[in-house]
């Protein structure tokens, strides 16, 4: 429920609303709800006031390429009724390279799901997790708040609070840092983030097709980058789909600034004509593109979760699937801590997380970084070592099956 102040002390105490920390926060109360016995008390600090929650669709309306493991996850909590009215279904996807012999298509009949991930809204996904936040009691959403200062205590963190003109101290056992990779909690922590930047931006826009989607997902390898265009719901007619063109550093400002026809030339150059010309795109946007890892992601009573502990490229999608399972695999131990009455924010709980945790961790950073190095590049021995790749997924099923597994979160 939304609160105009804190307590003095919480069981844990998330930083930051949005996705991440949301859908950590609902499935952690969610679980203590099924243990009447159990104590709870979770405080979400949010430095942004919820916006107006109308959901009405818009062309322009930005989103979020959803994994099958993802879908259910959400279905555990009770939540993806909701979210599932607006989404888009991916049914296949269609992996291609520019100029080079060499594709692969998936298809959900292959892996025999109903979907092998679903694109939606964030606009959406937002107003049904706010929604689940204000329903839960035990759960205090505060909001436009920040975190001035954090500290060690024997306890687990105290932490100053700054909200409309009142400054307050907090202590929690556990704290959870989802406040995006940008945060300035871990700079004054000293927490060091390993940077690797990609030396390339992405053009994030909506475009609209000549033809039906049918909603299969599009992933298309240049040599600056690849260019990938998911399925959305139909606006107005049109037939959407939301685009994630990577291209060159420098490259990003003339698309920007250029206007919507030459857009459209450039990007039906790259793209093709499977779906007919693309005829309208929306508002543009652009974001330079770095793998950071967090070189701590635990300390007691504090834990990194999200874009805070490992941004990735958005090549394969994989940035927030892997935060939820993440945040599922948290929030069970964090309950089971919190039943048995003990510290949520021990190490022993935070070790356990982490142990099991890491090799997904490693395994979709790896899957991703070896994707972008691998297929944004002329070089013709990569040239032939993807064709061997796409060449090999199309005709080996079982090593098609393997890549699907990942890319669906499973």
């Amino acid at each position: 429920m939304r609160v105009s102040e804190a307590r003095c002390h919480y069981d844990v105490v998330v930083i930051g609303g949005g996705m991440v920390g949301a859908s950590f926060a609902i499935e952690l109360v969610r679980q203590l709800e099924k243990q009447a016995s159990a104590p709870r008390s979770i405080l979400v600090i949010e430095s942004i006031t919820p916006g107006d929650t109308d959901n009405q669709p818009s062309f322009d309306a930005r989103s979020t390429a959803l994994s099958f493991g993802s879908r259910e996850i959400y279905e555990s909590m009770g939540l993806w009724a909701s979210i599932r009215e607006t989404a888009a279904a991916i049914h296949g996807i269609q992996v291609s390279d520019q100029g080079h012999f060499g594709s692969t298509s998936i298809s959900r009949e292959q892996q025999g799901t109903e979907a092998l991930g679903y694109v939606v809204e964030n606009r959406r996904l937002g107003t049904v997790l706010q929604a689940a936040m204000d329903d839960h009691q035990a759960l205090h959403f505060l909001a436009p708040g920040k975190v001035e200062k954090i500290t060690p205590v024997a306890t687990g963190m105290e932490l100053e609070l700054q909200y409309v003109d009142t400054t307050q101290s907090v202590t929690a056992a556990l704290v959870v840092l989802a406040d995006g990779g940008r945060s300035p909690i871990c700079e004054q922590l000293g927490i060091q983030r390993k940077r690797e930047p990609y030396c390339q931006h992405a053009i994030i826009s909506n475009v609209a097709f000549q033809f039906p989607h049918n909603n299969i997902a599009y992933e298309r390898f240049t040599e600056q980058g690849p260019l990938a265009i998911l399925p959305l719901p139909d606006y107005e007619q049109l037939h959407r789909g939301s685009l994630v063109w990577t291209v060159a550093e420098g490259k990003q400002e003339e698309l920007l600034n250029c206007d919507e026809q030459e857009f459209l030339q450039r990007l039906n150059v790259q793209f093709g004509h499977r779906l007919g010309r693309i005829e309208k795109v929306g508002q543009r946007f652009s974001y330079p593109l770095i793998l950071t890892e967090a070189q701590e992601q635990i300390r007691p009573g504090l834990v990194l979760l999200g874009n805070v502990a490992h941004t990735l490229h958005p090549v394969a999608g994989q940035g927030l699937n892997l935060a939820l399972r993440d945040s599922h695999t948290l929030a069970g131990l964090a309950a089971q801590a919190i039943q048995q009455h003990k510290n949520p924010g021990a190490m022993e709980t935070l070790q356990a997380y982490l142990e099991r945790q890491q090799a997904d961790q490693q395994r979709v950073i790896l899957f991703t970084d070896q994707m972008v190095n691998l297929f944004s590049t002329g070089k013709w021995s990569k040239v032939m070592a993807r064709k061997a790749g796409l060449l090999g997924l199309e005709l080996l099923p079982g090593l098609r099956k393997e890549f699907a597994r990942q890319a669906m979160g499973l």
